[in-house]
């Protein structure tokens, strides 16, 4: 499952699987930044168009000027 893209239905977020680490799944943000933990039952499957929005959402935060 490492590498692949997970929802945590907690809250939507979408983060690419880092691993299991304590009994929970460790998910990274789609653009990088600091890993949450989720547990296992709280880890859905991110489909196709999830990650996209996830990629664009955090490119258009990167782009915008200060």
């Amino acid at each position: 499952m490492s590498g692949e893209y997970a929802v945590d239905v907690r809250d939507g977020r979408v983060g690419q699987v880092m691993g299991r680490v304590g009994g929970y799944v460790q998910l990274r943000p789609v653009g990088g930044g600091r890993e949450w933990d989720c547990p296992p039952e709280a880890v859905g499957e991110a489909t196709v168009g999830e990650v996209l929005r996830a990629r664009v959402r955090q490119i258009n935060q990167d782009g915008r000027l200060p």
